[in-house]
């Protein structure tokens, strides 16, 4: 396995993508289910052509087909609703004036809740040094998020209703992208890599799920034509393209990691890149750099280093 190929992609694509997320997200904070669909969509048909091929019937007339699966339709059904499920409730919490910079605080602990998971539903078993590293991890990436939302107008005595209601989605994202990670990594386990067809399924079951958003859906293509921010109108547009070109090579990063290695592995990986993306984002938007900051991107790093050099040695105990 190539780990320099998931690594780009990830780190390429990902932080571009969060970066393209925010800028919809200035210029429209209410187009969560109009975002997420479209990427369904996107992703669904940018994947299509790998998996058609054309059958003859016994008339010799010539139709395509989808090709033979890899693993049974049910493993990736069962995915579908955790997937939808983490995609919607991350692209709504911003409406519910919740800061990106708590987001990534909230998020950096998906690291934390799949090595739980990790433990008990697969029985794994983790060295105390794998668990410091990710604590380490986690620690950084939340001592560098609150450092750069000390800025932000959110504070203890603006907690709202609407605003608890949106820390409420970010834990339910957590754990529903946490049990997607298992059931990924269990899949490509018993069925190999497939992870291009995984991506695939996922992605087109999960389409008639917005049959009962739909009213979101127009809302929020509605917001995004509106513009704002001085914005032209086709302005919005054009992130919304660098979004999903971006999201699928983010996607495709993640997946490609989680059939080779651990869902704690892959999920380190992604909250080193969270702590970067959120360095872009002040660099970009211009925040400031401040002392708190710099020293949690250190504890990040050193937690990273720690982490791999723990896991050179054979790292779970299996019993399934």
């Amino acid at each position: 396995m190539d780990y320099s190929s998931p690594l780009v992609l990830i780190f390429g694509g990902c932080c571009s993508n969060v970066w393209t997320y925010e800028q919809l997200l200035r210029q429209s904070p209410k187009i969560g289910s109009a975002l997420t669909f479209s990427q369904m969509l996107f992703v669904t048909l940018q994947s299509l052509p790998s998996f058609i091929e054309l059958h003859r019937s016994r008339r010799g007339i010539v139709f395509p087909a989808l090709k033979q699966r890899q693993a049974p339709i049910s493993h990736w059904a069962a995915q579908v609703l955790l997937l939808t499920t983490g995609s919607l409730l991350n692209n709504w919490v911003y409406a519910f004036h919740v800061p990106l910079t708590v987001q990534i605080v909230f998020r950096s602990a998906g690291v934390v809740i799949a090595m739980i998971l990790g433990r008990y539903l697969l029985q794994r078993s983790y060295t105390p040094r794998q668990v410091l590293a990710v604590l380490l991890v986690s620690i950084g990436v939340s001592i560098a998020s609150i450092s750069a939302s000390s800025s932000s107008s959110t504070s203890l005595d603006d907690i709202s209703t609407t605003y608890l209601y949106g820390i409420v989605m970010l834990i339910a994202s957590l754990f529903a992208t946490a049990i997607l990670g298992i059931l990924q990594e269990r899949t490509y386990r018993v069925y190999g890599p497939c992870w291009r067809e995984g991506i695939f399924y996922t992605h087109l079951l999960s389409l008639p799920i917005f049959i009962f958003l739909r009213n979101d859906v127009i809302q929020g293509f509605k917001s995004l034509s509106a513009g704002s921010n001085g914005y032209p109108v086709s302005l919005p547009y054009i992130f919304l393209v660098m979004n999903l070109l971006t999201q699928v090579i983010c996607i495709s990063g993640v997946n490609k990691s989680t059939s080779a290695t651990s869902s704690v592995s892959t999920s380190v990986v992604l909250t080193v890149r969270k702590a970067i993306s959120l360095c872009l984002s002040i660099w970009y938007f211009g925040s400031d750099w401040n002392y708190s900051l710099v020293f949690g991107a250190g504890v990040v790093f050193v937690g990273s280093l720690t982490y791999s050099t723990a896991s050179r040695p054979p790292m779970v105990n299996k019993k399934e």
